[in-house]
């Protein structure tokens, strides 16, 4: 009996902004399917060898479900994907009528894992979990009075937003702003400009680093006091990069792996 082949997908943004955050979630993938297939697997007495298909969704949920459907189509089965929350969730109703099994690294959204679906799994905590722990740790530790509220109206983003501002207002915390941008901002002055004249004690931020690393050093040029506070998508090896000497202000969460 020969050597069956079975191929999986990897759905990740590979251009734009987020693009380093897709190619770690690649490169982790190929390392966990080499040591698979070093190790030997057997499904019902078969040895399989298992190849990767990576593709690039662009952070986009348009081209993401487009390529959901191409990756079923192509016959995978299973994903390793998608990065964001914006185009895990509406990608998974395609994986689910095709039975194939879509296991996101890293989308945190609740709604994902809330649709009932038999084959969609994650591997990190929720916003549900992450905003209020975010605002906790504001109330207990930084001691904080006031805040203002940024976020990048993507389903992570905002999400994550939501769950902060709302267990932040029942700890007593004063919201003096509550502002949107989106994924694709990089100009936060005015914003920050106005934020300025509240003078909170911390700015929360929900958004990925592309965005928070800009907003972070802006911040920092505007001569602003207000401490920040970033969920896991902002706190990456790249936010130094971004932000320069303003990560001496940024106090960040990050989400664990459940194993």
């Amino acid at each position: 009996m020969g050597v069956l082949q079975r191929k999986g997908g990897n759905a990740v943004p590979l251009t734009g902004g987020l693009a380093h955050l897709g190619k770690d979630i690649e490169n982790s993938t190929r390392l966990a399917i080499e040591e698979i297939n070093k190790a030997g697997l057997e499904i019902n007495g078969q040895k399989v060898t298992l190849v990767i298909d990576p593709q690039d969704d662009a952070a986009d949920p348009r081209q993401g479900t487009q390529l959901a459907q191409k990756l079923v189509d192509d016959g995978v089965v299973a994903v390793v994907g998608h990065q964001n929350s914006g185009v895990s969730i509406p990608a998974s109703k395609i994986y689910n009528d095709a039975g194939v099994a879509m296991i996101s690294p890293s989308a945190t959204n609740p709604v994902l894992t809330l649709q009932g679906y038999k084959v969609t799994y994650r591997l990190v905590g929720t916003d549900a979990q992450q905003g209020p722990a975010l605002a906790r740790y504001a109330a207990s530790h930084l001691k904080v009075k006031t805040v203002a509220v940024v976020d990048d109206a993507t389903a992570c983003g905002h999400g994550l937003a939501d769950q902060f501002e709302k267990t932040a207002k029942s700890l007593g915390i004063t919201v003096v702003a509550r502002d949107v941008r989106t994924d694709k901002a990089t100009d936060f002055r005015a914003i920050l400009t106005k934020i300025k004249g509240e003078r909170p004690d911390i700015i929360m931020y929900g958004g990925m680093d592309a965005t928070a690393g800009p907003l972070a050093k802006q911040s920092r040029q505007l001569a602003l006091q207000s401490k920040l506070l970033f969920g896991d998508d902002a706190c990456t090896t790249d936010l130094n990069k971004l932000a320069g000497d303003a990560t001496d202000s940024v106090a960040c969460l990050e989400a664990k792996i459940a194993l």
